[in-house]
C-alpha cells in the first residue's frame, strides 16, 4: 500500500529517535517560553527558564512516578516470561486452523492481557503471535503472519483505557492532581479539585467498559475480513523459548537461588502483605500504582518459582525500559518550564476559547494522538500534558474522569501508527514495521471511530 509506504518513510527517515525528539521538545518549550511568557523574577529570563527546568527533572515526586510506571511495564514482562504463561500461550496457540480463528484469537485475549497490565499485553501479544505462526508452520497451516503479528500489537491501543493507564492510575491516587496543578491554576480552580479520582469514575465506569467491549467485538471483526481478502505469506521460524537455569553444577549458598520453598514462600509472604495492606482499596476498587506493582511482583516470584529464574526474567525484561527511564526526566523539565512560565494557562485558555463542553474531550483525544507521535509514552504525556487537560475541564466544567480518559484514548490509539512499542514485538516475531503496518493503520481508523463516537454520545 502506497500509504503505508509513505508512513514508514516518514518515520524512518525524517523522525529522530525518542531521546532526540525529547531533546528537540526541551529546546522547542524554551524557545516557546523565552518567546511568550514574561520574566517572573528579577533576573535573565532565560536562566529563570533554565531553572525551572532543572527542578521539574529532579521533581521528587514525578521521579517516584517514573519509577512507578517503568516498574509496571518490567513487572508485566516478567510475568508473560514465567512458565505457567508460556504454557497457555502454547496451549492457545493450538486452537489455530486458519489465518481467521489465528487473528481472533490473538487479538481477543491480547486486548484482555493489555487491559489487566500493558506491558503484560505486549508481550503476550509478540509471543502469542510467534507460537501461533510456529504451530501452523509445524503443522502446514496457511496463515497471514504479519497479520497476526498486527493482532498481537492491538493491546496498545486500549491499554491506556486499562488497569495500567498512566493518566487514570495516577489521578487515583491520594493529593495526586492537587499536588500536580500546584504552582499552576488558581486557588479558585484548586479548590473543585477532588482528593482522587476512582477506578469507578474512570476505567470501571460504564462507558469505558462499553467502548472496551466494542472494541473486543468490533477489532476481531475487522480482523477476520481483512483475513478474508488477504493470501497467506511466507515465513521460517525457529522455536521461540527464553532460557531459564537449572541447578545443575550449582554448588553452596547459591542453591538458595533455586529454592523453589524459598521463592513460592516469599512469594506468598508478599501476596498475604498485598491483601492485608490493600483489602479495603480493591473493595472500593481504587488501584494505585503501588497496589498494581505489590501485586505482580507477588505474582511473579510465585510463576517463576524460585529467585533465579525470577532474576533472568527480569534481566530480560528491564531491557525494553533504557529509553523511558532518561526520557522520563526530561519529560518532566519540559513540564517544569510550562508549569513555572503560566504556558500552561496561556495553552488552556486557547483551548478554553475553541472549545465548548461538548468539543473538549474530542480536542483533548486528537491533540493527545497527535503528541503520542513525539513523546511515546503515557506517562510522560501525562506530565506534560496532563495540566493543560485538567485546567482546561475544569474551566469549561467537563467532568475530569471524561477529559482524563479522551487524553487515555487519544495517546493509546496512534500507536497503531508510531512503531515505537512495536519494537519488541517485531523483535519476537522478526517482522518488518512494514509488514504491520497497513492492518494497523485500518485498526487505527476503526479505534478512532469508536471512541469519537463514544466521547460524543456517552
Amino acid at each position: 500500500m502506497n500509504i503505508t509506504k509513505t508512513v514508514e518513510t516518514i518515520f524512518r527517515r525524517y523522525l529522530p529517535s525518542p531521546f532526540t525528539i525529547a531533546i528537540l521538545l526541551t529546546l522547542f518549550t524554551i524557545i516557546l517560553a523565552l518567546l511568550l511568557t514574561e520574566p517572573l523574577r528579577d533576573e535573565n529570563h532565560l536562566l529563570s527558564i533554565l531553572s525551572f527546568w532543572e527542578a521539574g527533572i529532579w521533581n521528587n515526586d514525578l521521579l517516584v512516578f517514573a519509577y512507578q510506571m517503568m516498574l509496571i511495564l518490567v513487572l508485566g514482562h516478567v510475568l508473560v516470561l514465567s512458565k505457567p504463561a508460556n504454557k497457555i500461550i502454547v496451549k492457545l496457540s493450538k486452537n489455530v486452523t486458519s489465518t481467521t480463528s489465528a487473528v481472533i484469537l490473538v487479538s481477543i485475549t491480547t486486548m484482555l492481557a493489555a487491559f489487566l497490565n500493558w506491558g503484560l499485553g505486549l508481550i503476550f501479544g509478540a509471543i502469542l503471535a510467534r507460537k501461533v505462526g510456529e504451530y501452523a508452520q509445524q503443522n502446514n497451516i496457511p496463515l497471514n503472519y504479519p497479520l497476526v503479528g498486527a493482532a498481537g500489537y492491538v493491546g496498545l491501543m486500549v491499554w491506556h483505557g486499562g488497569i495500567s493507564g498512566s493518566a487514570p492510575i495516577k489521578v487515583a491516587e491520594s493529593n495526586h492532581i492537587l499536588n500536580f496543578m500546584q504552582g499552576v491554576s488558581t486557588p479558585e480552580i484548586l479548590s473543585q479539585i477532588p482528593e482522587h479520582i476512582s477506578f469507578n469514575q474512570t476505567i470501571f465506569s460504564w462507558w469505558n467498559l462499553l467502548l472496551f467491549g466494542v472494541l473486543l467485538i468490533v477489532v476481531p471483526l475487522v480482523l477476520k475480513q481483512i483475513a478474508k481478502s488477504t493470501q497467506p505469506t511466507n515465513f521460517n521460524l525457529q522455536t521461540y523459548h527464553f532460557d531459564t537455569h537449572t541447578l545443575e553444577d550449582i554448588e553452596g549458598a547459591e542453591k538458595l537461588d533455586y529454592s523453589k520453598i524459598l521463592g513460592v514462600g516469599f512469594g506468598v509472604v508478599l501476596l498475604a502483605a498485598f491483601f492485608y495492606q490493600y483489602w479495603g482499596n480493591l473493595k472500593s476498587l481504587n488501584i494505585t500504582p503501588n497496589m498494581l506493582n505489590f501485586f505482580m511482583l507477588s505474582l511473579a516470584i510465585i510463576l517463576h518459582k524460585n529467585f533465579s529464574n525470577f532474576l533472568t526474567a527480569l534481566e530480560e525484561a528491564i531491557k525494553g525500559t533504557s529509553g523511558i527511564l532518561i526520557q522520563f526526566p526530561l519529560y518532566f523539565g519540559i513540564m517544569g518550564i510550562m508549569k513555572s512560565t503560566g504556558m500552561v494557562v496561556m495553552i488552556s485558555d486557547f483551548f478554553v476559547s475553541i472549545a465548548t463542553e461538548t468539543t473538549l474531550p474530542i480536542f483533548t483525544f486528537f491533540s493527545a494522538g497527535l503528541v503520542n507521535i513525539f513523546v511515546p509514552s503515557g506517562g510522560g504525556q501525562w506530565a506534560i500534558q496532563g495540566p493543560i487537560v485538567v485546567e482546561s475541564a475544569l474551566k469549561l466544567g467537563v467532568p475530569l474522569p471524561k477529559a482524563i480518559m479522551a487524553l487515555a484514548y487519544g495517546d493509546q490509539i496512534t500507536n497503531m501508527l508510531q512503531p515505537f512499542w512495536a519494537l519488541p514485538l517485531l523483535g519476537i516475531t522478526k517482522l518488518k514495521a512494514k509488514e504491520i503496518l497497513p492492518y494497523t493503520l485500518i485498526l487505527m481508523i476503526v479505534g478512532i471511530t469508536v471512541y469519537v463516537l463514544g466521547l460524543l454520545l456517552l
